[in-house]
């Protein structure tokens, strides 16, 4: 089937929706969706019943880009500073010199059990050194998996931030297989510069942002979450065109909003949430049409042998030198390695090589693309199980009952008050996003001149507001009396 301007509409929301009922039914199987989501593309593709041809690793490329982007900014967006807090140092070792590890042990065994050069062989294994940020928040997050030792801060904390270093590798060995006579030197302050430039940009973009979503006040509330992707977008771009890593300015952005207060968050999340999703699907879809399985088979035993050695050797190494300065249990430690799911990224890093253009490009994809394909078939399926039989599961804890629920259960009743904004209240004239609420309270309602209000983050208040106020704890009423004066 050809792809036309008169169908692609049709051909993409008829996968759409096939996509979505298919992650649905997986779900419930404990099949990861995002697999779902790649057979559902290479089924449609040009070897498959769908029989759409699409052989554009440049549109594959820029797709894959723009949707690690707003997947990486979803993700930092849904990640509390207080729960990464406790193991910023290790996420940080995880993503980088677990990364390196993993990238080197990768390489040397392909070099060393393959035709492939050197620099071929750290390419490679740069390619699938990081773990994938789709993959591991989709299945932790939808399968609710509650770990011991803060194991799941940690690991979607590696997830979300080491694209970059895989992503720098990707290009630098790309440029060395290219020129081999540059020398591995050169990439060192490149490295650097990327990684300075691309932490300082995250940061004055996630300023921009707050200062965006709560100072232009749209004049419709369905425009703040596109003011954010607006913000994400530049991030990448803006940073990358200076000379900056790109996607750990995009997450840093992410993380700095998500954890402040805005107008219309909650909004803007659930939106994101929605974003992320709908990314991961064209991505994995576009993924497995690019792919043409005939080309795969001629790889399968070295991409079994290769994903082998990633699994059971190259990215434990690669967890235990970087986690070998923090206190934490072995078993803790073997989970952390058996949770190096790839997915996507590795496939969209693979086009790199391609579009330059390099020999064994098409080879290198395919063996990528397999490697991808066995790790979130074999570890995705398995992480519930893994983490019962190294007892670092938590028992499934009870469902957490919202404000309103206890509210009606009448369990609350001395964490429910009425504030009145006085004349000279310190809030007198303030937004309400502008307080600094603590996450336990909200108000949940505001009677102005004997009417009822919704508030939002901008509403002002005013003198005479009588503010419903609920809160958690004695803990947080006591804070935001302290706030209101």
């Amino acid at each position: 089937m050809e792809v036309t301007t008169d169908n692609i509409l049709l051909i993409g929301s008829v996968l759409l929706f096939i996509a979505v009922l298919a992650g649905n039914t997986s779900h419930r199987f404990g099949v990861p969706t995002l697999l779902f989501f790649l057979a559902i593309g290479m089924v449609a593709g040009s070897e498959g019943l769908g029989g759409i041809y699409f052989d554009e690793p440049k549109t594959a490329q820029f797709l894959g880009i723009a949707a690690l982007t707003v997947i990486l900014f979803s993700g930092g967006l849904s990640t509390e500073w207080r729960a990464i807090k406790p193991v910023l140092w290790q996420g940080i070792a995880l993503s980088t010199v677990g990364v390196l590890a993993t990238a080197l042990s990768v390489g040397l065994f392909v070099a060393a059990v393959t035709n492939f050069s050197l620099y071929e062989g750290l390419l490679l294994g740069a390619i699938v050194s990081s773990t994938d940020a789709a993959a591991v928040f989709s299945i932790l997050r939808a399968r609710s998996l509650g770990l011991k030792h803060n194991l799941r801060p940690t690991l979607e904390l590696e997830s979300g931030s080491n694209d970059p270093m895989a992503y720098f590798l990707t290009i630098a060995f790309t440029g060395l297989v290219a020129q081999p006579v540059a020398g591995l030197l050169p990439i060192v302050p490149l490295f650097i510069q990327q990684i300075v430039i691309g932490g300082v940009a995250g940061l004055g973009f996630g300023l921009l942002g707050k200062f965006m979503l709560n100072r232009l006040q749209p004049d419709f509330d369905g425009l703040y979450p596109v003011l954010a992707l607006a913000l994400a977008f530049a991030a990448f771009s803006a940073t990358d065109l200076v000379g900056g890593n790109g996607f750990l300015a995009v997450y840093i952005a992410g993380v700095y909003l998500g954890n402040q207060p805005l107008i219309h968050k909650r909004n803007i999340l659930q939106t994101f949430d929605g974003f992320a999703w709908l990314m991961q699907i064209v991505l994995f879809i576009t993924l497995g049409l690019l792919v043409f399985p005939s080309q795969v088979l001629p790889v399968v035993g070295i991409g079994l042998l290769i994903s082998a050695f990633l699994i059971l050797v190259a990215r434990p190494v690669g967890v235990f030198l970087s986690l070998a300065f923090f206190k934490m249990p072995a078993r803790s430690r073997l989970f952390a390695s058996w949770v190096g799911l790839r997915g996507a990224v590795p496939i969209v890093f693979a086009t790199y090589p391609l579009l330059a253009g390099l020999e064994k490009a098409q080879m290198i994809f395919n063996i990528v693309f397999f490697i991808s394909l066995t790790s979130v078939l074999v570890q995705g399926t398995s992480l519930a199980a893994a983490a019962r039989w190294l007892r670092v599961a938590l028992p499934d804890a009870p469902k957490e009952e919202s404000l309103l629920d206890n509210l009606l259960r009448h369990e609350v009743k001395s964490e429910f008050v009425e504030v009145v904004v006085g004349e000279h209240s310190p809030v007198r004239g303030r937004r309400i996003v502008d307080l600094n609420f603590p996450k336990s309270a909200i108000i949940a309602m505001l009677k102005r001149r004997n009417h009822f209000v919704t508030p939002t983050g901008a509403t002002a208040l005013q003198e005479g507001d009588t503010l419903m106020i609920l809160a958690e704890d004695p803990e947080s009423l006591a804070l935001v009396h302290e706030i209101l004066g």
